[in-house]
């Protein structure tokens, strides 16, 4: 496989990492979270604040099914690349 490939992965897993971990750092925990600091933690409108909390948690879920499928294709080009060599 040419070399393109692995810095395309590359570039799309530090992307990605960035992507999560800030996804992440919006949820709501049980202190409120940095979600609060956006608007999350109003309580005045639970239907809003309901929607903005699931979109969330699918941004975050889609985000990482592409995080961990950068991971396994970098890993298998790896193994491509270490067969082919020796």
């Amino acid at each position: 496989m040419p070399i393109w490939f692995a810095y395309t992965l590359i570039v799309l897993l530090v992307i990605t990492s960035i992507l999560l971990t800030l996804l992440i750092l919006l949820h709501r925990g049980k202190g409120g979270g940095l979600s609060s600091m956006f608007g999350g933690g109003v309580s005045s409108s639970l239907a809003g604040s309901s929607v903005a909390e699931k979109n969330l948690d699918r941004y975050t879920v889609l985000v990482s099914v592409v995080w961990f499928a950068a991971i396994v294709g970098l890993g298998l080009w790896l193994r491509l690349q270490l067969n082919s060599v020796s």
